[in-house]
């Protein structure tokens, strides 16, 4: 479907009370869920999506590629069948709520821009599966890509976004403490690494802090705060792949996103980072209606596909 833009203003006007009532901490999760799901219809598909549905490391997934090569991508993107590479995106949703509904606009995307097969990841979520549940999904899907589908970690991107981006990063370090293997790449949207640390504000345009420290509890569950699996700000940094954080300074996570790369870059690891202004958390969401997140969803497939990099058949020739 043909995207159509909306002025940020408006965009603002519109999604403000939409967080409010979903994102509330008094409302029970499952009806959390439902709404989101629901809210999410608006965000539009690109044109040319492919959606296969599957099952990656014994949890439901989506594998959604783009038909062809959009002209006048800022990617300069080659048709999915030639491309080299994969990228496994964990949604947001604080652990709690989100979906494969909810994220897949974003994941066609990304799926369109990057020209790589995308694979969309539903892991359990909290209260009914506290950590490591989640995590554990993300590792086994990883390795199912390489074992089963056939990729070679190098070939894999990981990305997420707000839990998810987390969840990618601690991802990430597992895989190089338990297996000795590294991502090709992480793609993370306003982490959040260190559920833990407690906002400093009452709410940005998306998420609160009461919300915020209900999903902690209940992703944190019995388990150990301290355990770097939950919170990855914490944990070795050293060896991780190139990185690219985007985040909004309005945000309620800006101030984890600046410390991890900060951390980041101090460890050694090569990072991007940008920062918007005027956007909210995870506007890449509404790619579909606001230019603004569109460019910066872009700007983040170029940066994946370009630590893949794909190899055309033509330049093989």
């Amino acid at each position: 479907m043909r995207d159509f833009t909306i002025p940020l203003p408006i965009a603002r006007a519109v999604l403000d009370p939409v967080f409010r009532v979903v994102l509330n901490s008094r409302l029970p999760v499952a009806v959390q869920r439902t709404l989101l799901d629901a809210v999410s219809l608006l965000q539009l598909m690109p044109d040319g999506s492919v959606v296969q549905h599957l099952q990656l490391g014994g949890r439901p997934a989506e594998r959604i590629i783009a038909e062809a090569a959009i002209p006048g991508s800022r990617t300069r993107a080659v048709p999915p069948e030639r491309a080299a590479g994969a990228i496994l995106y964990l949604h947001g949703g604080g652990y709690v709520v989100g979906s494969l509904t909810t994220h897949r606009s974003l994941v066609a995307r990304l799926a369109r821009e990057s020209s790589c097969a995308v694979y969309s990841l539903d892991y359990r979520l909290a209260p009914e599966h506290p950590f490591p549940a989640g995590l554990d999904d993300a590792e086994a899907a990883f390795l199912d890509l390489v074992d089963n589908v056939g990729y070679r970690p190098d070939q894999i991107c990981l990305a997420g976004d707000s839990a998810g981006g987390g969840l990618s990063l601690a991802l990430a370090q597992r895989l190089i403490e338990r297996h000795q293997i590294t991502p090709a790449a992480l793609g993370l949207i306003a982490p959040w690494v260190d559920p833990r640390l407690v906002p400093d504000r009452d709410r940005d345009l998306v998420i609160n802090r009461p919300w915020s420290l209900a999903c902690a509890a209940m992703y944190l569950g019995d388990g150990d705060a301290n355990e770097p699996g939950y919170a990855p700000l914490t944990g070795k940094l050293i060896g991780l792949p190139p990185t690219y954080v985007q985040v909004d300074v309005s945000e309620l996570l800006h101030d984890q996103c600046t410390t991890l790369v900060t951390a980041l870059r101090g460890a050694g690891v090569h990072v991007r980072f940008t920062e918007t202004r005027g956007l909210w958390h995870v506007a890449q969401l509404q790619a579909a209606l606001v230019t603004e997140a569109a460019l910066a969803l872009s700007e983040l497939a170029e940066f994946l596909r370009e630590a893949i990099q794909p190899v055309s058949i033509d330049d093989l020739r």
